[in-house]
């Protein structure tokens, strides 16, 4: 029996929707996962400089449907495998990096709701990372002292390698209100108090409005703000190794939202928040933590209203003049995708075959001529060169897959060589429609 036999069937059974729906499935990537060989291992090289307390800073960028999010959701599974917090957000006209309206506060806030550990994959782990950090230092604190967890002498002192720990974050930017903020978490544990640790976790989200609502429920006097909000994502990513991780990974999708952006200013400012969070990465001011941008090549390139039009950006993002085009440079700051290859595809449909077969209970059928014939269809349509992405190629493939389920006497051949038979729309950045554009595998 083959691995892909072998999923669970509500993993299965979401694959199969969410790739017929062109949207990523955020589990079970692993069982289709064909081809981004080299750009996984760019990747995987960055996760092990980030464990090593260094940190890294990657775009990914491609077409629409070229398999961006697609990469983006494997290294997040990839990373929680191997012991990284993962927090992600895609970008939307409500977030971005920085505005007049909180939208790079409401940035941060999905961060921290995404928030992943790999035991707990969905989301919402700020609290169990707070937990997992108090049992780490019990449990240090148990080995060092040799005592029991029914020590009188446990709480007071764990307290003082708490110190110990904050002292440390006390001495960078916001250390200290972040470092309160943790303490107070730590109490109120001890203290069994559910409505003071409620509101730490609360601070930690970004969630109060005011600093007078902060200073009158928790006595600090500083919040998470638009402005600094990349501060705490630095400090959080120190902490998550003292709770015994190996660093943080943060995932920013959908970068297209900022090219978007009408006001040339506040596009700017987003610009400019980018070249913030890179200088500070790059020049090693953060640690453990690694930056993924997600977005078009056209989002990123365009120098009228793209990335490429901040200028301090473009030098430092755009191509040396001994690229020729032909080969590409996996270690440099952008990953740019590539069309996956007919053979790549070939292998993809097997395995949705598979898929498709648990899901319904039957016995896959389609011959290796048949599947040949699919691929060879996909990749001669006019403008498919240039144009074909590997979502239009599944969607196609799994709606004919439910085709032959319902009508056992149709074929492959005999769909494909229907007039009516309409293939996916192609997803270039000139024709989509504007509405669809958010969406991305």
């Amino acid at each position: 029996m083959s691995a892909v036999n072998k999923i669970p069937p509500r993993v299965a059974s979401t694959l199969l929707n969410a790739l017929k729906g062109g949207v990523v499935p955020r589990t079970g990537l692993g069982y289709i996962t064909v081809g981004r060989k080299d750009e996984i291992d760019a990747l995987l090289h960055d996760v092990e400089t980030i464990s090593s307390g260094g940190a890294s800073f990657r775009f990914v960028a491609g077409k629409y449907g070229a398999g961006k999010s697609f990469l983006l959701q494997t290294i997040r599974n990839y990373a929680m495998e191997r012991g990284f917090v993962v927090v992600d957000a895609d970008l939307s006209p409500e977030r971005r990096l920085t505005g007049n309206k909180g939208e790079g506060l409401a940035t941060y806030k999905e961060l921290m709701k995404n928030l992943s550990t790999h035991t707990s994959p969905d989301g919402g782990a700020l609290s169990l990372l707070l937990q997992k950090w108090i049992s780490a230092l019990k449990t240090e604190v148990m080995t060092e002292h040799r005592i029991t967890a029914e020590s009188g002498q446990l709480n007071e002192l764990v307290e003082l390698k708490i110190h110990q720990t904050i002292n440390e974050l006390e001495t960078i930017v916001h250390g200290f209100d972040f470092a309160r903020i943790i303490s107070m978490y730590w109490r109120a544990t001890v203290n069994e108090d559910d409505e003071t640790k409620s509101k730490t976790l609360k601070w930690l989200r970004g969630e109060y409005p005011t600093k007078t609502e902060a200073k009158r429920e928790l006595g600090v006097g500083a919040i998470i703000t638009d402005n600094d909000w990349y501060e705490y994502v630095k400090l959080f990513s120190m902490f998550v190794v003292k709770a015994g991780y190996k660093g943080m990974i943060m995932m920013i999708d959908e970068m297209v939202n900022l090219f978007k952006i009408p006001a040339t200013v506040s596009r700017q400012n987003n610009y400019e928040k980018i070249l913030t969070i890179y200088n500070d990465v790059m020049q090693g001011k953060a640690q453990h933590l690694g930056v993924i941008m997600s977005g078009t090549l056209q989002c990123i390139e365009d120098t009228r209203r793209g990335i490429f039009s901040y200028e301090a950006l473009k030098s430092r993002l755009e191509n040396s003049r001994f690229s020729d085009g032909a080969t590409r440079d996996l270690l440099a700051p952008i990953i740019r995708l590539k069309t996956l290859t007919p053979e790549e595809m070939y292998f993809l449909a097997q395995k949705l075959e598979t898929i498709h077969a648990q899901v319904y209970k039957y016995e896959p059928k389609l011959s290796s001529d048949e599947l040949q014939f699919f691929i060879k269809t996909e990749y001669s349509r006019v403008g498919a060169g240039q144009n074909i992405t590997p979502r239009e190629i599944i969607r196609d493939f799994i709606e004919i897959l439910n085709i032959i389920l319902q009508n056992p006497e149709k074929t492959m051949r005999g769909i494909l060589g229907a007039e009516d038979f309409q293939y996916a729309a192609a997803e270039s950045s000139e024709n989509i429609h504007e509405e669809f554009k958010g969406f991305e595998i």
